[in-house]
């Protein structure tokens, strides 16, 4: 049973998913208006097996955001009340302890959370609770940004320009109050040992919707006019930084939209451009969002379906030296080692490495995909399926089969004195910036510790030409 928001609910539960903040926040916020008292639900699962896209980062990142939710709503006269269990579940015990009388949520992006969200509402009319469940975690919902046929778009240019057309909702009033009652019991906040996951040893950015608005303001100040120039540039803070809180909701996309077009309204002519930029870096996440919202057989098949069942090379010890960053390609290597320090990789290297790993060692990009959401703290489902489906040919807008990068050009581009190389390969500290640029000549490491290339470039990026020829040829 879903009622209008012109009545006024005794007690109301707000589920906290990918939402963790108070501030800008339209579902609490609807739920502090209607609601006489509120209890700020979340709901901890119970998976303890081993999980191919979970690891330990995301989820001490996510602890940590807990906990700084928790203090922050204490603030506004509110506690974060905490279930361990399946939402049906948990909603059911919390709405009959509570009495309940109606659930406001944010709708979630991917297939699991719809079918949740399905199920809830199953539940909420079962005990003739009312449901609110709202659009929050992009500016346009997937369903608003169409053809003029009505269509999802399949192609990202012009998805934007519409995109980029369109009317932005402005922020919303924090909420500055919102009473929970101090009858409703908590469970602890969770920590990795819920999941049976060990402590990570990645070094992490502070956490929490303070943090998080800090490094907006950073962004902004200091990085965003120069974004145009220096997103690619890996060596140097030229990145905004915030996808994490944008992945975990510590910023609304909202402040994040209002913040850049009033520095870019503001900004000089010559770093309007940078803003321009971002924008539309943000419409490549809401374009990915709308394709897993259109398309989600992409999350187990190749989205172009001419590339499905394109034959991947079976992985062997290659793929742990990929993963480890021991494969000879110094950029790569400084990538991978990247991932595994901080939970968090440049977004070129992202693609240097995502397309070495399916264009160079041909592994099927699925492999890839699960390697980056065990170890990514910003990972998001929509835009690293689709990041690694551009980087394999295979995806929405993909760079075509035959663009295959080149690891050694790659660096002379992004790294020519190899700062960035250096920071995250120590064994290289002492190495001629030359040597970064191109094979060893003299099949000798450029380094004592360091491996030599365990490919050869050339020839592998014939090899996978051949290999995508053969299937295209065969679709005919």
């Amino acid at each position: 049973m879903v009622r209008p928001m012109s009545g006024t609910y005794r007690m109301g539960i707000h589920w906290y998913r990918r939402d963790l903040r108070i501030a800008d926040h339209k579902v609490l916020r609807a739920a502090a208006l209607a609601c006489g008292a509120v209890c700020p639900l979340y709901i901890v699962s119970r998976w303890q097996q081993p999980h191919p896209w979970t690891g330990s980062n995301r989820q001490q990142f996510l602890c940590d955001c807990l906990a700084s939710l928790a203090a922050d709503l204490q603030t506004i006269d509110g506690r974060l009340i905490v279930r361990h269990g399946q939402p049906v579940e948990i909603l059911r015990q919390v709405i009959l302890e509570t009495g309940a009388q109606a659930v406001f949520f944010q709708k979630d992006p991917d297939p699991h959370g719809k079918a949740v969200e399905e199920a809830v509402a199953v539940l909420c009319c079962e005990l003739g609770v009312a449901v609110h469940a709202m659009h929050d975690v992009s500016l346009h919902a997937p369903e608003a940004v169409l053809t003029g046929g009505g269509q999802p778009y399949r192609v990202f240019t012009p998805y934007a320009k519409n995109w980029l057309a369109a009317a932005k909702e402005a922020p919303v009033p924090d909420v500055t109050a919102l009473h929970t009652p101090s009858n409703i019991q908590s469970d602890p906040l969770p920590t990795l040992a819920v999941w049976g996951l060990p402590p990570s040893s990645a070094s992490l950015l502070p956490a929490g919707e303070t943090a998080a608005r800090q490094r907006l303001a950073e962004a902004l100040k200091n990085r965003l006019g120069r974004y145009h120039e220096q997103r690619d540039v890996p060596a140097v803070a030229g990145t905004s930084r915030i996808s994490q809180d944008l992945r975990f909701g510590l910023l609304s996309i909202r402040g994040i939209y209002a913040g850049v077009s009033a520095a870019l309204d503001a900004a000089a002519p010559v770093a309007k451009p940078g803003f321009l930029t971002f924008l539309k870096e943000l419409a490549w996440r809401e374009f990915y969002l709308a394709i897993l919202r259109h398309f989600p057989e992409v999350l187990e098949l190749e989205f172009a379906p001419q590339w499905r069942g394109l034959p991947w090379a079976e992985p062997d010890a290659k793929l742990g030296a990929w993963q480890l960053g021991m494969t000879g390609f110094p950029i790569v290597d400084a990538g991978m080692r990247e991932l595994l320090a901080t939970g968090h990789m440049h977004n070129r290297v992202r693609m240097i490495t995502a397309m070495f790993l399916t264009k160079d060692l041909h592994y099927d990009w699925r492999l890839g995909e699960a390697w980056f959401m065990r170890h990514l703290v910003d990972g998001e489902i929509a835009s690293n399926n689709g990041g690694w489906q551009w980087s394999a040919g295979t995806g929405a807008d993909a760079a075509p089969y035959f663009r295959i990068q080149n690891p050694w050009s790659q660096t002379a581009r992004f790294d020519p004195q190899g700062h960035y190389i250096k920071r995250w390969v120590p064994e290289l500290a002492r190495v001629a910036p030359a040597k970064f640029l191109s094979p060893p000549a003299d099949q000798r490491p450029i380094a004592p510790d360091y491996p030599l290339p365990i490919l050869d470039h050339a020839a592998a990026r014939l090899r996978t030409l051949a290999v995508f020829q053969r299937h295209k040829a065969m679709q005919r």
